[in-house]
């Protein structure tokens, strides 16, 4: 099987490195394409890759608009001659390259069209028709029709499942604490992706204010896509990006203003606040499920109260082993998301047959 896979964000590389290493271990040809975006250029470098960049950063939501045709045209050149059965990716692209390639098109995607702004609403229904099949997990709210179907797991747990990510804690060493020494990471993100559109976090003054707050119970470190103010500069994380999830892991609390590394927290046990203008009645089913089901996030909209609830929870003692059990609950529950899209990919598309028929099968995975 020959399987071309699509990457934007750094987020996707995670959920596609172990799905592309098993698939060529059982013998199968993958050929990985990448969209330069964020800090995946530098993610990549520490890891090792040869990217293949079919995509580059515009400079504004009308020029990714402009160039998108340009970029599918320029994927569509370098996997003609790989000629693969399938296509995967988050949509988009993926889906519009499938159709000139006349591949399968298998997409996962976890943000929710009816919570996004219209943008990215249009987006998915102009894309939507080219993809075979549409997997989510079963938290996501839509029901998209029968090209949708529904996984007991979450995209994070591709690679922080217990099969594929074990804590090292040297990374105690690289940040400068001791074991047993509580600090806590913030993560503030830039909100410049299509689906983030009128979406906004915490404020500079915010920013400013946690940390200040904060450092009167424990050591601070900030993860921050772009600028962070002059004030907190000295509080910026300088481990490798490759790192980051080891420093969310021995972390006593994650305060963010960002979707991806909310979900990480939660599932690594991590006591994760969420603080962003998504929250409300109509968020993505994920951080209610995380919330309500498992209790291992709080989703709080006005950013004063998220304040106070991080001063809160700083200074409960045991705070960790309580969310360790939260979370051995959650893995208890859910499937092996890696192993599952191995199966799928490597058997597509007899697999999308059989998954419709029986969507039990999926607990094989476990």
């Amino acid at each position: 099987m020959k399987t071309g896979i699509f990457i934007n964000t750094p987020a996707q590389f995670h959920f596609y490195r172990n799905i592309a290493r098993e698939l060529k271990e059982r013998g199968n040809e993958v050929k990985l394409l990448f969209r330069k975006y964020g800090e995946i250029g530098d993610l990549l470098r520490e890891l090792g890759y040869n990217a293949t960049i079919f995509s580059y950063r515009a400079n504004s939501k009308y020029g990714k608009i402009l160039a998108l045709p340009f970029d599918v045209i320029r994927a569509y050149k370098y996997l003609k001659d790989f000629k693969p059965d399938v296509v995967t990716g988050f949509g988009v692209y993926d889906a519009y390259t499938s159709l000139l390639l006349k591949s399968g098109c298998v997409v996962f995607n976890d943000s929710e069209p009816r919570v996004n702004p219209l943008s990215y609403s249009v987006q998915f229904k102009l894309f939507m028709p080219f993809v075979d099949v549409l997997l989510t997990p079963e938290s996501f709210r839509d029901d998209l029709g029968r090209k949708h179907l529904k996984i007991a797991s979450y995209k994070e747990m591709a690679y922080l499942h217990p099969n594929y990510y074990s804590p090292r804690d040297d990374i105690l060493d690289e940040l400068g604490v001791s074991k047993g020494e509580d600090y806590v990471l913030l993560r503030f993100n830039a909100f410049d992706a299509v689906h983030d559109a009128g979406i906004r976090g915490f404020t500079r003054e915010d920013k400013v204010r946690l940390v200040k707050e904060l450092e009167k119970h424990a050591t601070v470190f900030i993860s921050a896509e772009g600028k962070v103010p002059r004030e907190i500069e000295g509080n910026v994380l300088k481990v490798p990006k490759s790192r980051i999830h080891d420093v969310i892991y021995y972390a006593k609390l994650l305060v963010t203003d960002t979707q991806t590394m909310a979900t990480e927290g939660a599932l690594l046990g991590t006591p994760t606040i969420r603080s962003n203008k998504f929250v409300g009645p109509n968020d993505m089913g994920n951080f209610i499920e995380l919330e309500e089901r498992f209790g291992l996030m709080f989703n709080i909209r006005n950013p004063e109260k998220a304040i106070q609830k991080a001063l809160e929870l700083v200074q409960v003692e045991n705070l960790k082993k309580e969310w360790q059990k939260k979370r051995k609950k959650l893995l208890e529950e859910k499937i092996d998301i890696t192993s599952f899209m191995v199966w799928f990919l490597e058997n597509y598309p007899e697999s999308m047959e059989k998954f419709r028929e029986n969507p039990d099968i999926q607990y094989r995975f476990r």
